[in-house]
């Protein structure tokens, strides 16, 4: 195994929706400098001392009723949060001397705020986690990058982040910089995305020793006369992903792991966690795809996998190579990228530029083509989304569900459907957010995950996020996470859907609030 840590310069397109213009910048360079760790403490009735100690300069006040259940709090050292951090439930404290409030509804219901952290800003002088971009070669040919952040945490819980489709490593470095202060974190991007793609052509010259051209324009890779001996069975399927992260854990991390799916990722993710419960510590789905792959299995269904002669291999068959090519020509056009963006984020103000020109990036691999064709063509995985769910469940694997509710592509419903099958999942339910929560509402996202790994790691000592008490599990819980980005106060609604969750409660959630604005 070689790990091989490097750090290059991208090729930046800036985007405004309304045209695309080319300019050519390096990133910024990462920080080197960490932030203080973040303490937790719990606080129980009748005890006179706390679990945890660094407590130094926070005062701490309980107001409203008086219960016997207990509370959690999180002291932070952040110095871009505000003193009024709340603890994650429902009860209202005082932190340094500030309170926190609620909003009202139209419908008269009041939904209490809670102050979370903003994301560390190395520009005001914030400590934030460097990241270290590197490659893990899986096997000859097949080389894989990640980046990792909190090396030095040691003993601290593992958390392994899985990208979509068409995007990698790089989606994730908001939560790389922030949890990698608290945790150690690794990002990957799988094979045939991102940085993943191959090295050398899949594929053999053609016969007249010229390299097939595509639109006539330029050398691309995967579309020879024959494939090298290394890609003979290549497939960029979701098994072949399966196995890919297996090994990561296995040979790059080597204990068990949380994982964090969002989209094609939460698929991987669920899937990978179904077939070996032993590596994985609980999965987060972040609007995870409920299936993947058009074409049949040739383990589950041979015969009919049978009408299929091509399944994603190397190199593409003629017949195959035209359309590839219109429809390449298509998606990879920024205007085309720019316009997904633009649907799969649901608040527009949100930055995308780093995405988009690592996106066109990744679009202009000689391989990238041939690499689409693959992983569009490639057979289903040997288990549906329901069936490693199922799995999951039987193995006790925990589960939390983070969807952002305007998500155009998977829609809330999806998310409901995993709660129905697993009614002890936390379900986060995030407005404003689309498609990637993680990168739109990382504060949110982040403050959320880390509660949830908190609990599991405290074994129910900490409370999830929200909730006052393990009894408010079971109902719905809907609070406002207020944070600070670029100087400006934004506020963004998390609906927590408790473990008595009905079809009925949930249609009630999203469809009463429309009624209601239009009858006045």
């Amino acid at each position: 195994m070689e790990i091989i840590s490097c750090h290059a310069a991208h090729h930046c397109y800036i985007v405004n929706f309304g045209g695309v213009k080319d300019l050519s910048s390096h990133r910024s360079k990462l920080p080197i400098v960490r932030q203080r760790r973040f303490f937790f403490f719990v606080v129980e009735s009748g005890l006179g001392s706390s679990r945890y100690s660094h407590l130094d300069s926070l005062k701490l006040k309980r107001l409203g009723r008086h219960q016997s259940s207990r509370t959690v709090c999180a002291l932070n050292s952040y110095d871009n949060v505000d003193s009024s951090v709340v603890t994650g439930t429902n009860n209202s404290y005082v932190l340094d001397g500030e309170e926190g409030g609620s909003n009202v509804t139209d419908s008269g219901r009041s939904i209490p705020k809670v102050s979370i952290p903003s994301l560390p800003d190395e520009d005001n002088g914030d400590n934030v986690a460097p990241i270290s971009s590197c490659f893990w070669e899986w096997k000859p040919k097949f080389t894989v990058h990640y980046e990792t952040s909190g090396s030095e945490n040691v003993g601290s819980p593992p958390v392994l982040f899985l990208p979509g489709f068409g995007v990698g490593s790089f989606h994730y470095e908001k939560q790389l910089k922030d949890l990698g202060r608290h945790y150690r974190a690794w990002a990957l991007d799988f094979l045939g995305q991102g940085m993943s793609l191959p090295g050398e052509d899949p594929t053999m010259q053609s016969k007249n020793g010229n390299k097939y051209m595509l639109d006539q324009e330029s050398n691309v890779w995967g579309f020879g006369d024959e494939s090298e001996t290394w890609a003979k069975e290549l497939v960029y399927s979701i098994d072949l992903w399966q196995d890919q992260v297996r090994y990561f854990v296995e040979e790059v991390i080597k204990e068990p792991v949380y994982l964090v799916g969002n989209s094609l990722g939460g698929f991987v993710a669920l899937y990978f966690a179904a077939c070996n419960p032993e590596l994985v510590k609980g999965v987060t789905l972040l609007n995870a795809t409920p299936f993947w792959g058009f074409l049949p299995n040739p383990e589950r269904s041979p015969r009919l996998s049978r009408l299929f002669p091509w399944a994603g291999t190397f190199p593409l068959p003629s017949g195959v190579r035209k359309f590839i090519e219109i429809l390449w020509q298509k998606i990879s056009d920024p205007r085309s990228i720019a316009e997904i963006l633009k649907q799969v984020y649901a608040d527009h103000s949100t930055k995308v530029e780093e995405v988009f020109s690592r996106i066109i990036e990744t679009t202009q691999h000689p391989a990238a083509a041939a690499s689409f064709a693959s992983i569009i063509f490639a057979p289903q995985g040997q288990l549906s989304f329901k069936e490693a769910l199922t799995r999951c469940q039987m193995n006790g694997t925990p589960i939390c569900l983070m969807y952002g509710k305007e998500d155009p592509w998977v829609r809330p419903v999806w998310g409901l459907q995993v709660k129905r099958q697993v009614p002890d999942a936390p379900y986060y339910e995030i407005s404003p957010a689309g498609h990637c929560p993680h990168d739109e509402v990382p504060e949110v996202v982040n403050f959320l995950l880390r509660g949830w790994i908190q609990n599991l790691e405290s074994n129910g000592s900490i409370m999830l996020p929200l909730l006052d008490c393990p009894e408010n599990a079971d109902f719905n819980v809907t609070k406002d996470l207020e944070f600070t980005r670029e100087g400006s106060r934004k506020s963004v609604r998390v609906r927590f859907y408790g473990n008595k969750l009905s079809v009925w409660s949930w249609l009630s959630s999203h469809f009463k609030p429309i009624f209601e604005e239009r009858t006045q």
